[in-house]
């Protein structure tokens, strides 16, 4: 932890408070099976010192072409100013020969971004995204674009150049973006949330637009917190083929247990639908992470709560949206981040705690079966996971991994 402590981490302890972080679990789930850890291969690609190189990655990758990976580490960097514990870092790992090349892209400074949670993704452009949780004129965070120097670079390592697309100023505008992905849609526009303001004060969605060499900003929709509403969303959204758009709130909803969420465009701005109020009784319950489509338009995802963390499903029966668990891990386990899925309907994901930090879930015949990766020494992996065509995966860790402050580490099967 900096010594400004994570957003998102403070939610999970302060609002929480009260409600009952082990539960009895109950018996709807489908069948479900454990498979022992298989042999496997952990290697650390880069161990972070908390210096110059940053420290505490606390989200996950973005893979390119070539199979180099790309991060964001929460701390450390720059520790001058308002940067006591470092303001954080984006980092590039070059793929070369049988190793791995670690180079800073981005070191952050206070004005122009602090404590970046979210990955960084890219847009239509190439450039990468993001957003830090802090920073800004307002101190409560900002949208950027990086992008590599349009000039030739003599140096070994080049550092890339931000643009601050938009700082968050509170209230309306919204404030705190959350850690999940920012998104884009077809005409280049830019889509996120964040943890707090709005018009009630509860969380947001917004839009940003290019315009006139800038970038507007328009709220979607502000979270009311009550009436069955949602509170606090911790990810992101995604599309539909519709334009719909899908995420989670992490508290909110009937049972202030979190909720799954549609936002509709119509002529007359967007219209919310809740898919699913999850309750602290049903086994299921806290989504912080963010959801993903399958092929035939079922949503998944994953809880941080019920006696442990769930995996689940949302799919369309008739024109309504039917819940299931199809998967509860371990009493002390659960997840930060959001599950990712592979080409043959395998989840991934990681759980903050326990001993295998990394899992997939695989179907068959109704039944899903938990494959645990234990992560070697790394510990609290709040990202999500990514594959490479030979099927490895990576991940960070934010703590662990040695004598350092977190770890980027890939697992071989």
């Amino acid at each position: 932890m900096t010594s400004r402590d994570h957003l998102s981490k403070s939610i999970v302890r302060g609002c929480l408070q009260g409600i009952p972080l082990a539960l009895a679990f109950y018996g709807v789930l489908a069948s479900v099976a454990v498979q022992p850890a298989q042999a496997q291969t952990f290697t650390i690609l880069h161990l972070f010192t908390g210096a110059g190189d940053g420290g505490q990655p606390t989200a996950g990758l973005t893979m390119d072409e070539a199979g180099n990976l790309y991060g964001t580490a929460s701390s450390g960097g720059y520790t001058a100013g308002p940067c006591t514990g470092g303001c954080g870092v984006v980092f590039k790992l070059t793929h070369k020969s049988s190793g791995w090349i670690f180079e800073p892209l981005y070191t952050f400074h206070g004005p122009d971004g602090d404590n970046p949670e979210a990955r960084v993704i890219f847009g239509p452009d190439g450039a990468l995204y993001g957003t830090t949780i802090f920073g800004g004129p307002e101190d409560e965070g900002i949208v950027f674009r990086l992008a590599p120097s349009a000039h030739i670079c003599a140096h070994v390592s080049c550092p890339w150049t931000e643009t601050v697309l938009h700082s968050f100023g509170g209230g309306g505008d919204g404030e705190y973006p959350t850690p999940g992905d920012l998104t884009f849609d077809r005409a280049g526009n830019i889509y996120g949330t964040t943890q707090d303001g709005g018009s009630y004060g509860s969380g947001s969605v917004y839009e940003l637009s290019p315009s006139n060499g800038s970038w507007a900003e328009n709220i979607l929709y502000s979270f009311q917190g009550s009436s069955g509403d949602g509170l606090s969303p911790t990810a992101g959204v995604i599309f539909d083929d519709a334009g719909s758009l899908y995420g989670t709130t992490f508290l909110g909803g009937f049972n202030d247990a979190g909720t799954v969420y549609e936002l509709t465009h119509s002529g007359s701005g967007w219209t919310e639908t809740i898919l699913h109020h999850f309750s602290t009784s049903s086994g299921s319950y806290g989504p912080h992470g963010g959801l993903v489509f399958d092929s035939s338009g079922n949503l998944y995802g994953t809880t941080l709560y019920a006696g442990g963390g769930t995996a689940y499903e949302l799919a369309t029966s008739n024109g309504v949206w039917m819940f299931s668990v199809l998967y509860a891990f371990s009493a002390t386990a659960g997840s930060f981040a959001s599950a990712t899925l592979d080409g043959a309907g395998n989840l991934y994901g990681t759980l903050h705690f326990g001993n295998q930090e990394v899992f997939r879930l695989t179907q068959s015949n109704g039944q899903w079966t938990l494959t645990g990766f234990n992560g070697g020494p790394g510990t609290f992996p709040y990202g999500n996971v990514i594959l490479d065509a030979a099927g490895n995966l990576y991940t960070t860790a934010s703590a662990g991994c040695g004598p350092g402050a977190g770890c980027v580490f890939e697992i071989t099967p």
